[in-house]
């Protein structure tokens, strides 16, 4: 599920693309019919912090390894909007990764259930409150 979420690509069956755009995830999964929001509104706050805390400290390490090439006489200014850009172009450039790669660890402890699958729409047997587990 990882390896097909770090490829962009669904984390149930493997379907390619389910970026609307490289902001968006699609509604649903154009094989399986998975709705890729799971349910909650703000379902994806945890892929947010999780790659927020994971550029920062690919920038720690950054900063720490031009700092020690750089001594005893560090460019401060250019490391501090070096730094600038480099996290503004690593948060833009992993934001669907976070998505996909959190939907994929919310899949291995939450399995789908049939009724989150996009096959039964239009199937009175299946109620609500079970779309909603």
């Amino acid at each position: 599920m990882l390896w097909r979420a770090i490829r962009l690509r669904c984390p149930h069956c493997g379907a390619g693309s389910v970026l609307a755009t490289w902001f968006r995830l699609k509604e649903r999964c154009p094989r399986c019919r998975l709705h890729l929001e799971r349910g909650e509104s703000d379902y994806f706050l945890g892929a947010y912090m999780v790659m927020l805390i994971a550029m920062e400290g690919i920038f720690a390490i950054g900063f720490l390894i031009v700092l020690l090439i750089t001594w005893p006489d560090p460019p401060w200014e250019a490391i501090q909007w070096g730094g600038a850009v480099v996290l503004f172009v690593s948060v833009l450039g992993s934001y669907p990764f976070a998505k996909t790669l959190w939907l994929a660890v919310d899949l291995m402890f939450r399995p789908v259930v049939p009724a989150e699958l996009g096959w039964h729409e239009g199937d009175p047997s299946l109620q609500e409150e079970d779309i909603r587990r």
